[in-house]
């Protein structure tokens, strides 16, 4: 396995790579590669969901790179414009990290989710343009929505003193376009924190655009889940649902079967 980190040179952030080398036994054989960003309210990145989750991937033959965008006190676009630097970079160095360049998905949890979805809806406003396209995002239980359902500290963390200005901009459901990448998502119907309802009107919104999309809900469970596994959690913590564990090789077979 490489395990290295790069920081990217023009916003500093810090790609954490996790990668299958098969160089010398298989050195035509190119993965898909997931875009790790793991949630925390813009005040902090979670690391039940990012190398828990990283490692789970590589089991499962996609090469995974953690993305350390910035939380608070940066504010937005700066994570935004990482997104979009990491998403170039990574599409750049396909052939590099063994990756199939066709197959870059951003995978993002609760505002990590956002994070991910953002450079996925609004890649072609950024100076990157195409290159800043993910093929696919895989979302688990995202901040969506800065309306009535917003989470709304992660738009506080996120937005600062401009808030109220600002809240259309970050609220994506509003801003699903025909050029949309194919979504996984997938949320729990219990979730206090960001509810179900942040979910279902990106589902909505990439429905009326024909954006593909596959959606799981699951009954049970709080926020935060990550992998919802002793490997994230205590093996007493009621937040372990084994129920709800197979939506990460769910995940797996969509992104490699488009």
């Amino acid at each position: 396995m490489r395990h290295e980190c790069i920081t990217l040179p023009e916003t500093k952030v810090v790609l954490e790579t996790y990668l299958i080398d098969n160089r010398a036994v298989e050195s035509e054989r190119r993965r898909p590669l997931a875009l790790i960003f793991p949630g925390g309210a813009y005040a902090y990145r979670s690391d039940r969901e990012a190398e828990p989750v990283a490692l789970r991937l590589l089991s499962l033959g996609i090469q995974a790179v953690i993305v350390r965008y910035s939380v608070a006190p940066a504010r937005y676009p700066q994570a935004l414009r990482e997104a979009a630097e990491a998403v170039a970079y990574a599409h750049a160095h396909a052939d590099e990290w063994l990756c199939d360049g066709r197959k870059v998905a951003v995978l993002g949890f609760s505002a990590g989710g956002h994070a991910a979805a953002h450079i996925g809806i609004r890649w072609q406003e950024m100076p990157q343009k195409e290159a800043c396209r993910p093929d696919a995002m895989i979302l688990g239980y995202p901040v969506i929505t800065a309306g009535p359902h917003a989470h709304r500290g992660s738009f506080e963390n996120l937005l600062g003193e401009d808030h109220d200005a600002l809240c259309d901009a970050v609220s994506l459901e509003k801003h699903v376009t025909d050029g949309t990448p194919p979504t996984f998502l997938w949320h729990t119907w219990e979730d206090h924190a960001v509810p179900v309802e942040s979910s279902l009107l990106l589902a909505c919104a990439l429905r009326e655009h024909g954006v593909p999309c596959e959606m799981h809900i699951y009954q049970k469970g709080e926020h935060g889940m990550s992998l919802s596994s002793d490997e994230v959690y205590p093996p007493d913590e009621p937040n372990i649902h084994p129920e709800c564990q197979g939506w990460i090789d769910m995940a797996a077979r969509w992104l490699k079967a488009l």
